[in-house]
């Protein structure tokens, strides 16, 4: 383990505020594609991303570092992971995770029951949260956003990375998209491993309204004050590209259907060979750095029309 803490510097573009690694090597866009995979049902996604945290923890021995997605593209994975921990049959493997948010608005109490958390806490429930080795959230009740997004970092860092990024993919305009929360035309740059996003009315009211036919309980003051956050804090390009493994689900494409044009969109878009060129792509439509990481999966329902 790396027991060091990482300096990291800050870009601002526009308001958003990135963090990245000051010894941060350069990294090379290779577009490796995408290949998704079709299955019938969300029971079959959860499924099939929790054969993939299966298969990590066959890979490597000892801890095993996970993002989690929030919403509904993951929320299968969660009800699964949540009998586990019930059941007892993988306590053996629940010991090992060190879990991870990908995302969060803020400022905003960590008990408020918009946040993720909580929504994490509803469906995986008591059980999985005293079974496994770790959990750290990104802190959204501090002054200070962007130190305390640095000691996040320094810890994901300090053991050895994310060995699953799952991520979902958010509809944007012009048929761009979003990854964790990765904005178009927020200047995220490869060596970019986290930032701090402006947050607009149009994401608040949709995370609202998500989180409302979601089932989650909710005050009005938790409403109220979740209206008042002005960020959102998320991973970046670098934390993307440099997962040993990347599994995304889209399974909401009847509820959101620009996601039919904006995830093909990032199927049938080619990244260029030309550096400069390529960052003006990522840039209009971060959904595309998926396409950068080598060990990418991509577990969608047949409403996406691929």
């Amino acid at each position: 383990m790396n027991t060091d803490q990482t300096p990291f510097s800050r870009d601002e573009e526009n308001n958003n505020v990135w963090l990245s690694k000051e010894n941060a090597q350069t990294i090379t866009l290779t577009d490796h594609g995408i290949t998704p995979t079709v299955l019938a049902s969300e029971a079959e996604v959860g499924q099939a991303m929790l054969n993939e945290l299966y298969a990590t923890a066959e890979a490597k021995e000892g801890d095993i570092n996970i993002a989690l997605l929030g919403g509904r593209g993951a929320q299968e994975l969660h009800r699964l992971l949540g009998k586990l921990a019930e059941s007892g049959e993988k306590d053996e493997l629940l010991a090992r995770l060190n879990v991870f948010t990908q995302d969060a608005l803020a400022p905003m109490g960590m008990a408020n029951g918009f946040s993720f958390v909580r929504d994490f806490e509803r469906i995986l429930g008591e059980a999985f949260f005293n079974k496994i080795k770790s959990f750290t959230p990104m802190q959204t009740d501090t002054e200070d956003l962007e130190s305390a997004l640095v000691a996040y970092l320094n810890k994901l860092e300090s053991l050895g990375g994310l060995d699953i990024f799952f991520i979902g993919h958010g509809p944007e305009e012009n048929q761009a998209s979003h990854l964790a929360y990765i904005k178009p035309f927020s200047g995220a740059k490869p060596q970019h491993v986290a930032g701090l996003i402006p947050i607009s009315s149009s994401i608040l009211e949709h995370h609202i309204s998500k989180f409302k036919a979601g089932g989650s309980v909710v005050s009005e003051d938790d409403e109220k004050e979740c209206r008042s956050a002005e960020y959102i804090l998320t991973l970046g390009p670098a934390a993307i590209m440099q997962a040993k493994k990347v599994v995304q689900s889209v399974v909401d494409a009847d509820s959101a259907p620009a996601k039919v044009n904006t995830y093909a969109k990032v199927l049938n878009t080619s990244i260029s060979a030309d550096p400069a060129e390529a960052l003006q792509q990522l840039n209009a439509n971060p959904g595309l750095w998926i396409r950068l990481n080598a060990n990418t999966k991509s577990f969608v329902l047949p409403n996406l029309g691929v």
